[in-house]
């Protein structure tokens, strides 16, 4: 089969591999669509997959077309979305259901071969089966919303009627953004110093959207902020948007080297919270739910759709900050 294959740390190729083989509990899906995301420009830069090479490709949707032995659950030409979490069930922190956070954690698409190809092994508890109405190549949006309602299970204590303000408006501060608005939010100001994904936040209904949080008057700040850029110079400057009383949400994935500072005395004396969101945890099977209720326009989110052979060009798109969800399909 052909897939995508980061081999090294700056170098993608589309190559030939061997067809993945199911395992007793696992299927294999025929991949209608994978997104590429910034945890595939971490691989690529040689952080996050413990070992290289590795076919990347973390959010993806098929059809089922093999299962394992032991396998009930499912049957071929079952339409199916996967979660790509990997758990060890056996650490201190999957034992207190912060699986998430496991010792072992792993991934599909990250550490072990994922949906950046023609076909894709996955545990038949990954596979989540998609409504009638849903098109199997939009459920690969299912796995970033999964991450953003992850986010506000993170958020919780999040009163109705607060002010929110987004950093960045790609695929993840725009989900963050519609979330925002069913969750009770008074307002959803938007910052990102790209006109063309501003446009986008503007057409979902932000309260306003600005290339910078000056332009905005909110002089006391705002009650939660959330980065969904990953950018250090973004970070720092949202960090000092966080009103009294407020909190601060890390979601977007920075380089391990970007660092950022807030002075003790105003996060005592504020009562500021600041906290982080790590990827999937309890919330495909929802996020699942709210895709098929209409939370997101496909027509909306996906900018663009690619084939597999172009994987090099669609990961240099999006490095670019050009379009919004860039799909790939084999």
């Amino acid at each position: 089969m052909k897939a995508a294959v980061i081999s090294a740390p700056g170098t993608v190729e589309v190559a030939t591999v061997e067809d993945p083989t199911p395992g007793p509990r696992e299927v294999v899906v025929s991949v209608a669509a994978c997104g590429l995301c910034g945890t595939d420009l971490h691989i690529l830069q040689g952080e996050f997959a413990p070992t290289l090479p590795v076919v990347p490709g973390h959010e993806f949707a098929g059809t089922v077309v093999a299962t394992g032995s032991a396998v009930t659950e499912l049957a071929e030409g079952d339409r199916v979305a996967v979660d790509p979490s990997l758990y060890c069930f056996e650490c201190h922190y999957c034992r207190i259901g912060r699986n998430n956070l496991c010792e072992r954690w792993a991934a599909i698409g990250v550490t072990t071969a994922g949906g950046a190809a023609e076909f894709a092994v996955a545990p038949v508890g990954n596979c989540v089966k998609l409504p009638d109405h849903i098109r199997t190549e939009d459920a690969a949006l299912i796995e970033p919303l999964s991450c953003a309602v992850r986010g506000y299970d993170i958020l919780r204590s999040q009163q109705l009627g607060t002010r929110v303000l987004i950093y960045g408006s790609g695929t993840m501060g725009l989900m963050m953004l519609e979330l925002a608005k069913r969750t009770g939010a008074a307002g959803v100001d938007v910052v990102d110093i790209n006109p063309q994904r501003l446009a986008t936040a503007r057409t979902l209904g932000c309260s306003a959207a600005a290339g910078s949080a000056d332009e905005l008057d909110r002089p006391r700040g705002w009650d939660v902020v959330i980065d969904a850029t990953g950018n250090e110079r973004a970070i720092q400057d949202a960090l000092g948007r966080v009103g009294k009383g407020g909190t601060f949400l890390q979601f977007g994935v920075a380089d391990y080297a970007a660092r950022a500072t807030i002075e003790p005395y105003r996060i005592y004396n504020q009562e500021i919270t600041i906290t982080g969101s790590m990827a999937v945890l309890h919330s495909y099977e929802r996020a699942t739910e709210l895709f098929a209720a209409g939370a997101l326009d496909p027509e909306v989110f996906i900018s663009d759709r690619l084939p597999l052979d172009r994987y090099a060009e669609a990961l240099g798109r999006f490095r670019a900050g050009e379009g919004r969800k860039i799909l790939v399909r084999p």
